[in-house]
């Protein structure tokens, strides 16, 4: 029955193993969070940042994301933005230049690839670390006490520490995916926004205490924020299915018979894709910029402007998010491939004619891609919309949507999904009333 599904998840040895891996490594991430870099003192840093406390600046925005590991000066300060970052870089890359798309595609071209990425990765870390040394040195001019070595020691100790410990990140989110369960660096930036949970509802209870925050106006945002889970929960098992029919065909010595299938085709194809790119990409110059602007002005100015609450960086979100979600879609879903495997298979659309498969394929994504993304866009804005409207925490705002939701839910929906496979093919009942995680058809 599916009330026993937790209980068989421990009863497979397999599964079990894979679950208590990955929560080891987590624990791991969590620690090194907590962990400062050398040189830093702890105790005078929590003071400086308790009295400069901001409502959604750059700094709440980043710390929220790296799970409390920003303001702490942590070794994993930059968490896996950098891994990100790179990775934004290289999927541009593989669709400007023909060239590197061939490399791809060859024989061990994925894991040059990868390769690639890994070492694009160290520089990328190497340049946000010190744009956070800047930002560290900045900082100690009013505050001494927070460097505890000279400025060059910890400059070189800094972006050693930070560099290593996105890598070491990276590493463990590698090591997540092949021996536990889920995708290993969805699940440290998921664990990152979860840590953030009591902090958020204790600064929730607070503004209430206080009365800054009418008790009846945070009843109904947690009331919205239950209803937009579910909102996300659907559209993200939302699907369009294409029917497909493979007629008989003789492979060898051996007839297969007719065969009636579908291709799924989600609303959001993408998943949290689109926006943990569109937030990443945004990120990485408001990062230096703020960190780096202590000596310019125009870096000052640029970081105000492109501020997370601000209007310009709410419109280039946006903007974004609906661009990625077309170019991922485009890579992860190419009609061109897909309508050639069908083909290749001896299989056709019900009422579409062979040679204009391919069209019909791509007017079908379009169709559903555009809605997907703009639904994805107005869950990235409610943070926004909430903090302003309501006057709450910037940490519970950025909990109730945006990136924070959306990877929620999507990183879920994703590792209960690999859990209930890994039921299944041990002969398990899944871990829903029905035996299966439900898709919604379009």
């Amino acid at each position: 029955m599916a009330g026993n599904a937790l209980v068989d998840v421990f009863k497979i040895k397999e599964l079990r193993q894979r679950i208590l891996f990955t929560i080891g490594w987590l624990v791991v991430f969590r620690i090194g969070a907590f962990l400062p870099i050398p040189g830093i003192n702890a105790g005078a840093l929590k003071e400086y940042f308790v009295s400069v406390s901001s409502q959604g600046g750059i700094t709440d925005y980043l710390d929220f994301f790296a799970g409390g590991a920003f303001k702490n000066f942590s070794l994993f300060m930059l968490g896996v933005m950098p891994y990100i970052s790179t990775q934004i870089i290289m999927q541009l890359l593989l669709v400007i230049f023909p060239s590197m798309k061939k490399i791809a595609e060859s024989d061990g071209g994925r894991k040059k690839i990868a390769l690639w990425t890994r070492l694009a990765t160290v520089g990328v870390a190497v340049v946000q670390s010190l744009a956070l040394v800047a930002y560290a040195r900045t900082i100690a001019r009013t505050n001494p006490d927070i460097l505890m070595i000279s400025p060059t020691v910890y400059t070189v100790l800094a972006v050693l520490t930070v560099t290593t410990g996105s890598l070491f990140l990276v590493w463990i989110g590698e090591q997540i995916t092949k021996r536990g369960i889920g995708n290993g660096v969805s699940l440290l930036i998921f664990s990152g926004i979860v840590a953030r949970l009591p902090n958020a509802l204790f600064a929730l209870t607070q503004k209430i205490i206080s009365r800054e925050i009418n008790a009846v106006f945070a009843v109904v945002v947690l009331l919205l924020f239950v209803a937009v889970v579910m909102l996300v929960i659907y559209e993200q098992q939302g699907q369009r299915k294409i029917p497909v029919n493979y007629a008989k065909r003789v492979v060898g010595r051996r007839m297969y018979g007719a065969q009636n299938t579908y291709i799924p085709f989600k609303i959001n194809p993408s998943g949290v894709i689109p926006v943990i790119f569109a937030s990443s990409l945004l990120t990485f110059p408001l990062q230096i910029a703020q960190s780096m602007g202590g000596g310019a002005k125009w870096l000052r100015d640029f970081a105000y402007f492109l501020r997370p609450e601000g209007w310009w960086y709410n419109i280039l979100y946006v903007l974004f998010i609906i661009f990625f979600a077309y170019f991922y879609t485009q890579v992860s879903l190419n009609p061109q491939e897909i309508s050639k495997n069908i083909r290749e298979n001896g299989g056709s659309i019900p009422g579409i004619r062979s040679e204009k498969m391919e069209e019909y394929l791509t007017r079908i994504l379009n169709r559903i891609v555009l809605p997907g993304a703009l639904y994805l866009a107005l869950i990235a804005l409610i943070p926004t919309i909430v903090q302003r409207i309501f006057n709450f925490p910037s940490e519970l705002s950025y909990l109730l949507g945006g990136t924070s939701l959306l990877i929620l839910v999507g990183v879920d929906l994703d590792t209960m999904s690999q859990i209930e496979a890994q039921l299944k093919m041990h002969h398990h009942d899944g871990l829903t009333k029905k035996g299966h995680i439900k898709s919604r058809n379009l």
